[in-house]
């Protein structure tokens, strides 16, 4: 194996790694929240597990990722959706919210375990402190984008469903019937707008302009606090 071919795996594993832990954590979580709450469907179905393969959708898991970075620079994806049955709840109002909720926490959760490893950093032999800091660094990134892009008021995003269990029924209802055309819009707003403002020299990549920011200052702040970088 050649120097640059080992580079490049050493990269894509920093980068791969923190996704694969966040999107598996994320969903898992979606599950294990439904099967406390009464809804067993998840669980039978064996996708209440931190085995990654259970959770990847080859679009969002794969193809999408790959399309941002390459046209946008910009990194997200998604995994297969766990299936809840909201019938099945308890108290299916506000076990949604529960539901919802518990995938965006987790990923908070993640981002915090990443920040804390930071301290690790120079414990570790020296020449693999590069790669655990940039993988750290992925992780803080990717986890905020993952919570951050799942808790926009859209169904059938986490947001979206948190929206419809405590709106009043007058504006819960309208905003349930858009989950059939909310990926669609989801899918514009993500790769087409900006692929068509590559097109045209422009930078069309709005949601990860509204995110840089905050990551930015975030891995700045981590930066200051553990003293590495």
């Amino acid at each position: 194996m050649s120097p640059e071919f080992a580079g490049h795996l050493s990269e894509i594993a920093a980068l791969a790694l923190p996704a694969i832990f966040a999107i598996t954590f994320h969903e898992a979580a979606h599950g294990f929240v439904a099967h406390r709450c009464g809804d067993d469907t998840a669980w039978n179905m064996g996708r209440v597990t931190f085995n990654p393969l259970k959770h990847i959708d080859p679009i969002g898991t794969v193809l999408m990722p790959l399309l941002l970075f390459l046209t946008t620079g910009f990194l997200f994806g998604y995994a297969k959706p766990v299936p809840v049955n909201f019938s099945k709840l308890n108290h299916p109002r506000r076990d949604m919210v529960l539901v919802a909720l518990a995938g965006p926490c987790t990923n908070i959760l993640l981002l915090i375990v990443s920040a804390l490893l930071f301290y690790l950093v120079p414990y570790l032999p020296v020449l693999f402190q590069p790669w655990f800091f940039e993988s750290l660094q992925y992780s803080v990134a990717f986890n905020f984008i993952l919570a951050a892009f799942n808790m926009i008021p859209l169904p059938p995003l986490d947001g979206g469903r948190v929206a419809v269990g405590i709106l009043p029924d007058s504006l819960a209802f309208p905003l349930a019937r858009m989950e059939r055309y909310g990926m669609l819009l989801l899918i514009g707003v993500l790769i087409l707008i900006p692929m068509v403002g590559v097109q045209y020299h422009k930078d069309w990549n709005v949601f990860g302009h509204v995110v840089e920011g905050p990551v930015n200052w975030i891995l700045s702040a981590i930066t200051k606090l553990t003293g590495v970088g």
